[in-house]
């Protein structure tokens, strides 16, 4: 029995000798764990950036959105509406419908001088005809993909990150293991005192990764479904814009 107590009291104590904060043992680290956690330290920083600049942009492009569509749809003239796109330039639907309304102009001043070949007075008002309805919706997608490709911009990275971050604190892990492995071998003995600080170091790698990784995750999934909502109301604006070009101008 006393051999017991005092087995379990050199185990309690044991810890004691390298109990120590998650500085201490970061400061403490292999070049090597230290490398990886400053990798992983970067990915973290620049995904944090990504994700504060995404949900200003997004917001911003939110709340122009709501801007640009009450005035879409109280104006009666697509020139009114577009006088004030400049000032609603990060509503992405406001590149949609610069890209339909040139298009738009673009068939009403070549169908008026077809009909009209002695007259090269554009500024007489011509009839309000188009003649490829077609070529304004390929207009609209072809601006849709401009805009979502903008919105999904840097997104890659938090993606890289979420699946990359795990395995390089992984990496740390193993090679952290490794070295107190080796320190054994060399010292041809192995006790919990000698062996918790290179294991203890060795985690924190992991740790590292997965508090890289996770924001991450969360991040990349958030803003992707806030970009999908965007982009289902910049297929609806493509809709209502085509309705409202073949009411009016065919």
């Amino acid at each position: 029995m006393l051999s017991w107590g005092l087995s379990i009291c050199m185990l309690m104590e044991q810890p004691l000798a390298f109990r120590g904060s998650v500085v201490d043992l970061i400061k403490t680290a292999s070049p090597l764990v230290k490398g990886v956690l400053l990798i992983l330290l970067f990915f973290s920083i620049v995904s944090w950036a990504i994700m504060a600049d995404k949900y200003r942009l997004i917001k911003r492009a939110k709340r122009q959105s709501r801007a640009f569509l009450q005035i879409f749809r109280k104006s009666g003239k697509f020139s009114e509406v577009n006088a004030v796109c400049q000032n609603l330039k990060h509503s992405p639907l406001v590149g949609l419908f610069l890209a339909a309304f040139n298009e738009l102009n673009y068939q009403l001043r070549t169908s008026y001088l077809k009909a009209n070949p002695e007259k090269v007075d554009v500024s007489v008002k011509p009839k309000m005809t188009v003649y490829n309805l077609d070529s304004i919706n390929r207009a609209l997608q072809r601006a849709s993909m401009v805009e979502v490709n903008k919105l999904e911009r840097s997104l890659n990275f938090l993606a890289t990150t979420a699946s990359v971050s795990p395995f390089i604190g992984l990496f740390g892990t193993v090679m952290g293991i490794v070295s107190a492995f080796q320190a054994i071998g060399l010292r041809g003995t192995a006790n919990l005192a000698m062996v918790a600080p290179g294991i203890s170091e060795a985690l924190v790698a992991t740790a590292g990764g997965l508090l890289a990784a996770i924001p991450a995750v969360i991040g990349y999934n958030y803003f992707l479904n806030k970009i999908k909502i965007l982009a289902s109301e910049m297929d609806d604006f493509s809709s209502e814009f085509i309705s409202i070009t073949e009411r009016n101008f065919t």
